[in-house]
């Protein structure tokens, strides 16, 4: 028998802001980034929740996220997510996402979180807030450290494509299935499934989403998780909507970012 899934984009879907840029500060006080990429996380960051990111953004976004975490040590990041995660993430997941999630899960579809967002922060911020798989971006490692390359963005096209290698791994129906995202760039993730929805579209998403009669919601309530475990709600899930451009954000969320120069 087939499975539903229910896909989710990250940022500014399931939480309010950009992922990464949201650890900008805990990367400063380890040594990895510098004050002045501080400062530019924060203009990033509001550039971010005012406007996308289009393609050519994006392909530069890409370039700032390999000369940024070149070098950097692996377990390090781990440990700095996993310390910092719920202090940093869980007041900015959005009420109206959580519901959703959980209305999914009531139906028994599986819930999972594509991000172009690294999968470092990516996997335990799906596990906190209950998913039950996700793909990020994945960066080459070389003796425990990140060479600077990418061996898979997870973005436009490759969403995807991870989309589909999931539900031949998990016997997905997609054609049954829901997709949740803010950015026209996420066309192709939109477009996998047999029930896209916008949600806090950019323009050219809402565009997209009148011209095809799909789902359009707004989400606005960031509401911290500790103590609340939401319940079903009982609507109809096919015309409930969450999502976000991840490429946006995984881009924007490095945008501005530099590789901290060697100290002596």
């Amino acid at each position: 028998m087939s499975r539903i899934a229910a896909f989710f984009d990250l940022d500014k879907t399931v939480i309010a802001k950009s992922s990464t840029l949201a650890f900008s500060r805990p990367f400063f006080q380890e040594g990895l980034i510098n004050r002045r990429a501080v400062l530019k996380s924060a203009y990033a960051q509001f550039v971010f929740m005012l406007a996308g990111a289009d393609a050519d953004q994006m392909e530069r976004m890409r370039a700032h996220i390999t000369a940024l975490a070149a070098g950097w040590d692996v377990e390090q990041i781990r440990s700095i997510v996993s310390e910092t995660l719920h202090d940093i993430v869980d007041p900015l997941v959005y009420k109206e996402a959580t519901q959703l999630i959980a209305d999914h899960k009531a139906e028994g579809h599986d819930v999972v979180i594509v991000s172009a967002s690294g999968e470092e922060l990516v996997a335990p911020i799906a596990q906190m807030i209950g998913a039950d798989h996700s793909v990020g971006t994945r960066m080459v490692v070389l003796d425990g450290r990140y060479t600077g390359d990418i061996d898979f963005y997870c973005a436009a096209d490759n969403k995807a494509i991870a989309i589909k290698q999931l539900a031949a791994e998990h016997g997905y129906d997609l054609a049954q299935s829901y997709a949740y995202s803010d950015s026209v760039t996420d066309l192709p993730m939109l477009e996998v499934v047999g029930h896209p929805t916008a949600v806090n579209p950019d323009r050219g998403l809402r565009r997209v989403a009148v011209d095809k009669d799909w789902p359009v919601q707004q989400f606005v309530d960031p509401v911290s998780l500790r103590g609340r475990i939401p319940t079903p709600s009982g609507r109809a899930v096919a015309v409930t909507a969450i999502g976000l451009s991840a490429a946006a954000a995984a881009g924007a969320a490095w945008y501005g970012l530099r590789r901290k120069r060697n100290r002596d």
